[in-house]
């Protein structure tokens, strides 16, 4: 006869077992998961693909070389956001200045908070908190695309403000080719996102040479000369380890972000 004590260790152990297999199964799927985006972001960049770099995974899964589009695989979606998007607080008839002190060089974005209000009031509410200084750039494309990929806190790729933005200004570069494609040219400044409408974050690219993207990338702003010269500088040294898609060979700081009205 079974004793009341042998009975709720017998309970207790049965319940713990359906735990792990419930753990277990869980862990199955998200392998499963994974596997199929993984092979679809493979299928993608031997086409000579679109799609980016932190490749949208799970978690902190990230990275994979070759010309994919500048993506945060960390940006929450719109309904799985965290924190409010910060409250209208620019006036959206002016131009915006966003003066990025880095350890390479001065790069100075003009923002038009007409065209792209709430993105230029995301940055304005980020750079007023500090929110940017001592972040790096962690990611460099030298091939198929042409970019400087910064605005992570965590510095690689998977960081952001727990809020998303919608996306703005989407149409502001022309009519996409028969490749599906618009031209960024040379001294653009656009947002990165998950490669879903509506989420943004606060990664953003520099476009240092002429580069085609589907049109799904809010461009908010453009930068100057000087700056352009300083991360085609840095495109010149390569990237770390001699691959085409990754972190700058040569280091690159956000020392300081200020947004201000001009």
């Amino acid at each position: 006869m079974v004793s009341s004590d042998q009975r709720r260790r017998q309970l207790a152990r049965e319940k713990f077992e359906r735990q792990q297999q419930r753990r277990e199964e869980a862990r199955r799927k998200a392998r499963r998961r994974n596997a199929i985006v993984a092979a679809a972001l493979a299928v993608v960049l031997a086409s000579g693909g679109a799609v980016y770099a932190s490749v949208a995974l799970t978690g902190d899964d990230k990275g994979s070389d070759g010309a994919s589009a500048p993506e945060a695989s960390g940006t929450p979606s719109a309904s799985a956001s965290s924190t409010p998007e910060p409250k209208m607080a620019v006036d959206r008839t002016a131009k915006y200045v966003m003066d990025l002190k880095t350890n390479v060089g001065a790069v100075k974005v003009t923002m038009d908070a007409a065209k792209t209000p709430r993105t230029v009031n995301s940055f304005k509410h980020l750079a007023d908190k500090g929110y940017f200084d001592g972040t790096k750039c962690h990611r460099l494309t030298t091939e198929g695309i042409f970019v400087l990929q910064c605005g992570d806190p965590k510095g690689d790729g998977t960081g952001g403000p727990g809020y998303t933005i919608p996306d703005e200004n989407l149409g502001a570069l022309g009519k996409a080719g028969s490749d599906g494609k618009v031209t960024f040219p040379a001294g653009t400044v656009a947002m990165a996102n998950t490669m879903q409408p509506n989420t943004g974050g606060s990664q953003f690219f520099l476009v240092y040479k002429d580069t085609k993207l589907p049109p799904q990338f809010t461009p908010f702003g453009t930068f100057d000369a000087a700056g352009l010269k300083a991360v085609q500088d840095v495109a010149k040294a390569g990237v770390a380890g001699d691959a085409k898609d990754g972190a700058p060979k040569k280091p690159v700081t956000i020392e300081k972000a200020v947004v201000t009205k001009s």
